[in-house]
């Protein structure tokens, strides 16, 4: 039950920050676009944390994780597909300016094999700009993908303590690569200061920022507290539970407007 509150709740965390995305970039954005293609980004970010979640455990241990793993990672992996074919529907029917309900099996065909996802947009003149959007993407969703994958498989103390100080690893690796990429991709898009709040574009970016500066300090915070707590034992698994899931409605909040960004002109 405990889960299922977390799924609902998060699901309510990226609607809202959905709506605040399409009422900073209202003429450049579609609050649909936005939620299908967060929805969709979502569940593909939670199916690549619960794949590589295994290996954070040590091997005594990680056929338990795995077993834990599979369930959620056929639920994930469903609902990113049928997300998938909803954002697909989605732009089909924007493209065509025609409702949803309309939308043909062939326009739908068509509008598919050339803007599936492609680079394009504020990126898609700049080969350092889309190499640097690549690395922050990947990074950031495995960084989202493991610290969800825990929340969904880790089940007692002695388990956090176990995979929490390499997943702290791993995210430190993550949040590095994650602002330079971050930090290259918005030289290569703004092209004045002014642009951070004279545009929708720049609004959202803008918002992204604060509220990436507002996860790293909170992904520091835990790194400086909760990691030796979990580590020693001295933090029980409702506690790390409790942790994660306020890192990870942040972290929904910061996927949302990049998920906005992605589909805003």
């Amino acid at each position: 039950m405990t889960r299922q509150r977390a799924v609902a709740g998060g699901a309510v965390v990226v609607a809202v920050a959905a709506l605040g995305a399409w009422l900073l970039a209202r003429q450049q954005n579609s609050l649909a676009t936005t939620l299908a293609r967060a929805v969709a980004d979502g569940s593909a970010v939670v199916t690549l944390g619960l794949a590589a979640v295994p290996m954070l455990d040590v091997d005594r241990y990680r056929g338990e994780l795995i077993r834990r793993a599979t369930a959620p990672l056929t639920i994930a992996a469903g609902v990113w597909l049928l997300a998938e074919l909803i954002r697909l529907g989605v732009g089909a029917a924007q493209a065509a300016a025609i409702p949803i309900a309309r939308l043909g099996v062939h326009t739908a065909g068509d509008f598919a094999g050339v803007a599936a996802r492609p680079l394009t947009g504020h990126l898609s003149e700049s080969a350092l700009g889309g190499v640097a959007v690549a690395a922050h993407t990947l990074a950031a969703a495995l960084w989202c993908g493991a610290l969800a994958a825990l929340l969904l498989t880790v089940e007692h103390r002695g388990q956090w303590a176990r995979v929490l100080p390499r997943f702290s690893q791993l995210a430190l690796v993550c949040v590095t690569t994650l602002l330079v990429g971050g930090v290259l991709g918005a030289a290569v898009t703004i092209a004045s200061p002014s642009q951070l709040y004279a545009t929708g574009y720049g609004r959202l970016l803008s918002a992204k920022i604060v509220a990436t500066v507002v996860l790293v300090v909170l992904a520091y915070r835990n790194r400086t507290m909760w990691l030796p707590a979990a580590r020693s034992h001295r933090a029980t698994a409702l506690v790390s539970r409790s942790r994660s899931l306020f890192e990870l409605a942040v972290m929904a909040v910061v996927l949302t407007l990049a998920a906005a960004l992605a589909v805003t002109g």
